[in-house]
């Protein structure tokens, strides 16, 4: 499961702004991102990682995405760093 992957990954990024800048800035695996995040708000990481034919992966849950995190809040996207 995809939520496993962000348990095991050694660097991740939380959030959809700086997940953006991770795209722009650093090399970026895999970013995983919530089903029920708020299109608006994923819509430019989305489109990030596509022209930079970055693996997107999808969860079901914000709040289940943030607890794999190791944080108490739900999160959008999370950015696998190599």
């Amino acid at each position: 499961m995809s939520y496993d992957k962000v348990l095991q990954a050694t660097e991740i990024i939380i959030g959809t702004k700086q997940t953006v800048k991770a795209l722009q800035n650093t090399k970026v695996l895999e970013v995983v991102v919530a089903e029920d995040a708020d299109r608006r708000v994923v819509n430019k990481l989305l489109q990030l990682a596509e022209e930079q034919r970055v693996k997107i992966t999808r969860v079901e849950s914000m709040k289940l995405l943030g607890k794999a995190c190791g944080i108490e809040v739900g999160a959008a996207a999370v950015a696998i760093i190599r």
